[in-house]
C-alpha cells in the first residue's frame, strides 16, 4: 500500500511527521524512505481495524510485532520498527494528538551485535599501492580511498564534500553528517598528497554542463557532475579487484578499518566517537573487542598512514 492509497485520516499525520524529519531534523532521503516504509507497513496491517493512527494501542502494536516475528523478521529489524514507531508517536504526542505513546514500552528481542569487518594494514597497503600519477580517474579514486581511510567518513559524507570543506593548513575536513551535524576530522600526509594530486587534475572534469550546485564539489564524475554514492561503490569494488584483494570491498569497510586501527593505536574511545560522528558512545563500543595498545595522544602517532617516513 502506498501513501496515496491510505485513507486521508492516515495520510495527514504521516505526512506531517515526514515533513518534520525532512525540514526540521534534516534527515537524509534514504532515512526518510526507510521511516516511511516502516510506517506504511504498520498502517497496512492496522487500517482495516482502526479509523486512524490515534486509535492504535500498545496491544495492537504488540500484535503487529508478533506477526512480524512469526514471519521470521530478525531481532534487528524488529528493533528498527519499534524505534520508528516510537519516534512517530512521540511526535504526535508533542503535537497534542495523543496523550500517551503506545509504543513507549514495547519490548523486542535484543539483537546480537556483529563485529564490523575491517581490513588489515597490510591489505590496505595493497589496496592503496596503485600508481595514480598519469591517470585522471585513478588520481581521483586514490584521493577518495585515502580520505575514506584517513578520516573514517561515511559514503554520504564523502560525496557531499566541497572544496571549501578542506582546511589545508590544519589538515582537516569539515564533514556534514547525519542530521546535518558538522564535525572537523583530521587527515594524514598520505591523504593530503593524494588530494593535492587529484585537485591538480580536477579541472579536466569541469565543463559548461556541470550543474552550478556541483561546481565546488570536491569529487567529480566523468559526467562532469558531483560523483554519486553508486559510482563510488563501483570504483571501490573496481580497485579491490585490480589490486587482487580476495574479498568483497565496500566503502563502509574503510570506515570500520579506520575505527579499528585508531583504537588499536590510541584506545581513546570517546575521541574515535567524535571522529566517526556517532551520536552515542554505545555505537562506537562495538570496536572494543580489540586488544588496545598504549594510549597515543595525537592523531599522527595513531593512524598508520598519517605517519611520515623519514
Amino acid at each position: 500500500m502506498s501513501k496515496a492509497e491510505l485513507p486521508q485520516a492516515w495520510q495527514q499525520p504521516l505526512q506531517a511527521f515526514l515533513d518534520h524529519l525532512r525540514y526540521e531534523r534534516r534527515y537524509s532521503p534514504h532515512t526518510l524512505d526507510n521511516y516511511q516504509r516502516q510506517l506504511l507497513q504498520l498502517a497496512h496491517g492496522c487500517v482495516s481495524s482502526a479509523v486512524n493512527w490515534f486509535e492504535l494501542t500498545e496491544a495492537t502494536l504488540k500484535k503487529q510485532l508478533m506477526q512480524h516475528r512469526h514471519n521470521g523478521l530478525s531481532a534487528r529489524s524488529l528493533a528498527l520498527k519499534v524505534a520508528v514507531w516510537r519516534s512517530f508517536f512521540q511526535f504526535q504526542l508533542q503535537q497534542k494528538q495523543l496523550s500517551t505513546n503506545p509504543a513507549a514500552y514495547l519490548a523486542v528481542p535484543k539483537a546480537s551485535r556483529t563485529l564490523p569487518k575491517d581490513l588489515s594494514s597490510a591489505t590496505l597497503e595493497q589496496l592503496l599501492s596503485f600508481d595514480s600519477s598519469n591517470d585522471l580517474l585513478a588520481a581521483r579514486d586514490k584521493a577518495i580511498l585515502e580520505l575514506f581511510y584517513a578520516s573514517g567518513l561515511r559514503l554520504a559524507e564523502l560525496v557531499r564534500l566541497d572544496l571549501s570543506d578542506v582546511n589545508w593548513r590544519e589538515q582537516q575536513v569539515l564533514v556534514t553528517g547525519k542530521g546535518r551535524k558538522q564535525r572537523l576530522v583530521p587527515f594524514g600526509s598520505k591523504a593530503k598528497v593524494a588530494l593535492q594530486h587529484w585537485l591538480s587534475l580536477r579541472p579536466a572534469l569541469l565543463a559548461s554542463s556541470t550543474p552550478a550546485v556541483d561546481q565546488q564539489a570536491l569529487f567529480l564524475s566523468i559526467e562532469h557532475q558531483r560523483i554519486s554514492p553508486r559510482q563510488v561503490r563501483q570504483r571501490v569494488k573496481h580497485w579491490a579487484t585490480v589490486q587482487g584483494l580476495q574479498q568483497h570491498l565496500h566503502p563502509h569497510m574503510l570506515r570500520h578499518s579506520f575505527a579499528s586501527h585508531m583504537l588499536q593505536g590510541s584506545a581513546d574511545l570517546r575521541a574515535v566517537q567524535e571522529l566517526l560522528g556517532h551520536a552515542n558512545l554505545s555505537t562506537t563500543q562495538v570496536y572494543t573487542h580489540l586488544d588496545f595498545a598504549h594510549l597515543a595522544s595525537v592523531y599522527d602517532s595513531a593512524h598508520p598512514r598519517a605517519r611520515k617516513k623519514s
